[in-house]
């Protein structure tokens, strides 16, 4: 017999998870499933990670100690909104061998088309990561070409670069330089190779 938990998350206090928790309990009953513990974060959003939402934490936390073996959810954003936190609860529901269901979109991981379903989320997320990863670096490929500097901006003025110079022509350490101008270490050693590249 498969030891249930039932998961509810609702977002504002106006809110109720009551329907949510009811129509879950009446699966397990229909199921002949035995309900181990429902966990039900209230007024809480779902864009909060695991550690802002201590229900969905204890769940996860009771999971990897397989205090049950399937859980239910009424929909996928009870569980979040990003789907990178998604995928991560994905797998480590995988990982103990967690069935998990969710009824607004009929997934089921302990069946072949839910596993599919499953495995395909994953597809996506590993798609998302590589499309972001492309247009960081289209990006940052463009702004190079057009020969814009990247990183934090200069804010020596010539001034201060010229007194830096004499300042280490006169046997003056960087160490020293950066002490007596109040410029971090790393600055005056960028504006020193200026001079000499």
């Amino acid at each position: 017999m498969d030891r249930v938990a039932i998961y509810g998350r609702v977002s504002t206090t106006e809110q109720t998870s009551d329907n949510q928790i009811n129509f879950l309990q009446e699966i397990v009953s229909r199921n002949g499933w035995e309900l181990v513990q429902t966990y039900v974060d209230e007024g809480i959003s779902g864009t909060k990670g695991r550690d802002k939402r201590p229900e969905f934490d204890r769940l996860c936390k009771d999971m990897v100690r397989r205090k049950f073996n399937r859980i239910l959810v009424w929909d996928i954003s009870r569980l979040g909104r990003s789907l990178q936190h998604l995928v991560e609860f994905l797998n480590e529901v995988q990982s103990v061998n967690c069935h998990l269901y969710i009824h607004q979109s009929g997934l089921d991981t302990s069946t072949p088309s839910g596993r599919m379903m499953f495995q395909m989320v994953g597809v996506f997320s590993e798609f998302e990561r590589s499309m972001i990863s492309e247009r960081v670096k289209l990006g940052l490929e463009r702004v190079k070409s057009k020969g814009t500097k990247l990183g934090r901006p200069t804010k020596i003025d010539e001034e201060t670069k010229v007194r830096i110079w004499s300042l280490i022509d006169e046997g003056t350490s960087l160490s020293e330089v950066s002490r007596v101008l109040q410029i971090s270490k790393m600055s005056v050693s960028r504006v020193n190779r200026e001079r000499n590249p």
